[in-house]
């Protein structure tokens, strides 16, 4: 009897963000505001740099694809997560939860490594000016784009099939979206196989694409130290700020979500810094590139005009 109900779980209770009546429609109108800026902004950004021929550079295809990674992981956990506000009762489907699991890993793991390209980006254009179109030519971006969505791909897909394939108990309820962490506790088999995974994938992850940035940065910054002109720092800083703001805001939820000790999680903190990266941060990279972009700002222009 008991191993027949391992094998028949067909739906997850969603813990959801509060159990508290009173909040349930305040909190519905904000994440839906939230997530339609976010698919505004998002979905403007790659129109924007599609359409406008100054914007078909290295920089913004790389921003394209960025808009189209934060539009990916905050579709797949924003609309399920709006619909348990106003449903009685939060429930998801093994089926769906295992799509979700499938897919928002996919662009989590490619805006790590569209993060680190784009700091690649900015290095040449700054230390190597002279050779940048020759480096950075549009087979060399049509490379550091694909791969790290055909790699996400295969390791989202190689963990869910792992998870899912595994029994659960009779304990079904998880937070409010479908992660690995929380479902690997909720298996009752050895789950040893699948953590390795997890824990070599995301340690490569998060270590290499960071090294990435972090070695092009100190590049970086090593070349405008030994910059004569105060106008040439400032336009080198000034090109380099956009990036470097969405890096802190992004690599930093992120390790205050994995990489903190187990004794210092909480499930609120914990909570609170999932939906900041889900459904927050696409909201703000957008605004972060429009407001502080001055190629971007003249893109809306034209366009505006146009209209």
């Amino acid at each position: 009897m008991e191993s027949h109900n391992l094998s028949t779980i067909t739906e997850f209770i969603l813990m959801g963000i509060t159990d508290r009546p009173e909040l349930q429609a305040p909190l519905f109108a904000l994440f839906l505001l939230i997530y339609v800026v976010s698919l505004v902004g998002n979905l403007g950004m790659v129109i924007l740099t599609t359409v406008d021929s100054r914007l078909q550079t290295p920089m913004y295809f790389f921003l394209k694809h960025l808009s189209l990674t934060d539009l990916g992981y905050s579709t797949a956990v924003g609309p399920k997560m709006l619909v348990n506000f106003v449903v009685d009762q939060n429930t998801i489907t093994r089926n769906l939860c295992a799509t979700q699991l499938a897919c928002y890993p996919v662009f989590i793991i490619c805006e790590l490594f569209i993060l680190s390209a784009m700091s690649y980006d900015r290095y040449l254009a700054i230390c190597k000016p002279l050779l940048y179109t020759v480096i950075m030519s549009q087979r060399v971006c049509r490379l550091l784009v694909p791969t790290p969505y055909l790699y996400s791909i295969f390791l989202s897909l190689l963990i869910t099939v792992k998870i899912f394939n595994l029994p659960f108990c009779g304990y079904k309820i998880i937070s409010h979206f479908c992660d690995s962490l929380p479902l690997i506790a909720l298996l009752c088999s050895n789950t040893h196989d699948v953590e390795i995974i997890i824990l070599i994938s995301a340690g490569f992850n998060l270590v290499f694409s960071l090294a990435v940035i972090l070695f092009s940065y100190l590049l970086i910054l090593i070349a405008i130290f030994k910059m004569n002109s105060v106008e040439g720092r400032h336009k080198a800083l000034s090109t380099c700020g956009s990036h470097l703001t969405v890096v802190v805001v992004f690599y930093g939820t992120l390790i205050f979500m994995y990489v903190q000790p187990k004794s210092s999680h909480s499930f609120d903190s914990d909570k609170v810094a999932s939906i900041f990266y889900t459904l927050v941060i696409p909201m703000l990279n957008p605004l972060i590139y429009s407001l502080r972009n001055k190629d971007v700002k003249s893109a809306i222009e034209r366009l505006w005009k146009t209209l």
